[in-house]
């Protein structure tokens, strides 16, 4: 078992110019086998939250349990976790049979004979069973990381934690060792928990997303969930590739009425807005993969393409009004010459409509709340 639960968790950093909030009451279930990936911009709190479940960093406020049983106190090698670094950590000095053996021997006593068992049955399942006798500095990147992943497994944690184990790898190879690392998962079943900044990673990876900014949790769902139906504007824009176009509108009536443009809603739309704010003051928002070009539709956004961008299987269109800017991502083979003017139609299932002042989503099923679980 490797549930994990914090609870109101906070981290304070002294500064001579004051208290610098990392974490701020941070609470998150996860349960046993479930791999949960961290997410957020720089300085969000994610990596911070992740040491201070392995036990690198001090809990200023909170607790923090496994199956249970409060860590916070608990030195790093009787956690039960095992963590793989951005850098690896690997010892230079170690062929790669010490470097995966070495943590057994410090922390167990187990046999000599079963920690060798160990270490090839766990170099044998990484594909770096030829690698044994190697130092690290004979190793590509891809190979260090399999060593340090190898290096975690050895120890049959009830807790992996990856921080951002990818991040030195070029694309390629990153796409490789993500579906290598989902494979593992699946085979082994240990609860992880993944910190990333890369969101393709986050949206491939998980079976549920947690999303940070300013050290406080903005949305925790499953990758439908939080591209679907982000609960505020942070999460909107964070999520996806281009990001969400946002534009200020106001409503009045059935109609949103933006600087240069008018949109019509429903009247089941115009209902829900108004059972969840007594606010006219809107941001719409729609993402470039569900703005589509139509020259036939009435109530069409005109528009004029100043940028194509082509990339094999998509085209990226940006484009200009009189006051505003718009994106949108249409099939490859949809070619327009730069200057043409563009009619953009927004299916209205795949509008946001966020309440300017709080910047909440308010055409989510039922009222926001920072952290689901």
């Amino acid at each position: 078992m490797g549930s994990i639960e914090v609870d109101n968790v906070r981290k304070v950093y002294d500064s001579k110019d004051g208290d610098i909030v990392a974490v701020n009451g941070v609470s998150l279930s996860v349960d046993d086998g479930e791999f949960v990936t961290i997410v957020g911009p720089s300085g969000s709190g994610k990596s911070t939250l992740l040491r201070m479940v392995a036990g690198l960093e001090s809990i200023t406020d909170g607790t923090i349990s496994i199956d249970g049983t409060v860590i916070n106190d608990l030195s790093p090698q009787n956690r039960g976790v095992a963590m793989v670094f951005q850098e690896y950590a690997l010892y230079p000095h170690m062929n790669v049979r010490k470097n995966m053996s070495y943590g057994l021997k410090l922390t167990t006593d187990l046999p000599s004979e079963e920690i060798r068992d160990r270490v090839e049955e766990t170099a044998e399942m990484m594909g770096i069973e030829d690698l044994l006798e190697k130092k690290p500095g004979n190793l590509s990147g891809g190979q260090q990381q399999r060593v340090a992943t190898g290096r975690a497994i050895v120890r049959d944690p009830e807790v992996f934690l990856f921080d951002e184990p990818l991040s030195n790898l070029d694309a390629k190879l990153r796409l490789h060792m993500r579906t290598e690392l989902q494979r593992l998962q699946e085979d082994l079943g240990t609860t992880s928990l993944y910190v990333t900044h890369d969101q393709t990673e986050a949206m491939t990876m998980s079976d549920r997303i947690v999303i940070l900014d300013g050290g406080e949790i903005q949305q925790v769902g499953t990758p439908e969930t939080v591209y679907a139906e982000p609960t505020n504007v942070f999460v909107a824009d964070f999520i996806g590739s281009p990001s969400m176009n946002f534009f200020d509108v106001t409503l009045d009536g059935t109609r949103l009425v933006g600087a240069d443009f008018e949109y019509k809603i429903s009247d089941e739309i115009a209902e829900r807005v108004k059972q969840h704010t007594n606010s006219s003051e809107l941001l719409l928002g729609i993402r470039p993969e569900h703005i589509s070009i139509d020259n036939e539709s009435d109530g069409a956004i005109e528009a004029q393409l100043d940028v194509l961008e082509h990339e094999g299987s998509d085209n990226y269109l940006y484009l200009v009004k009189e006051e505003t800017e718009w994106t949108a991502r249409v099939p490859g083979n949809q070619m327009l010459d730069a200057g043409s003017h563009v009619s953009l139609t927004l299916p209205e299932e795949h509008i946001h409509l966020f309440e300017k002042s709080t910047e909440r989503n308010i055409l989510v099923e039922d009222e926001p709340s920072p952290v689901v679980q």
